[in-house]
């Protein structure tokens, strides 16, 4: 009798463990990139590949654990370059003017993209 009373009490027990979706190893959901971000990845790519503000906002460049530059093509209202090799750091831009503004990873050849402003 004794030992049947402590198996009901340990599947009592185990049946109060489950939950509606809380389960174990999960922790907060991660909070959302920050709006107007733009990440120079590992893989050489900056993602998003374009991205479409209004005149007078501020544009993240995120640089992680691999050097990446920004240069801007020469044209009127291009911010300042980022130059040098930027790692684990983020790094802002203004664009103050209307327009299409086209930039490259001088290190990696390959990355450009493109900031349009309204």
């Amino acid at each position: 009798m004794l030992i049947r009373l402590g198996v009901v009490a340990l599947a009592a027990l185990a049946m109060g463990c489950g939950g509606s979706g809380s389960g174990y190893g999960t922790g907060p959901t991660p909070p959302p990139p920050p709006a107007n971000t733009i990440d120079a990845t590992p893989a050489e790519a900056f993602t998003p590949p374009s991205i479409t503000v209004a005149a007078g906002t501020t544009v993240s460049f995120a640089f992680g654990s691999l050097g990446h530059n920004v240069y801007f093509d020469a044209v009127n209202g291009a911010p300042a370059d980022i130059a040098g090799t930027n790692v684990n750091t983020t790094i802002t831009r203004v664009f103050s003017t209307a327009g299409t503004f086209t930039y490259n990873c001088h290190i990696h050849p390959g990355m450009h993209g493109t900031v349009v402003v309204n």
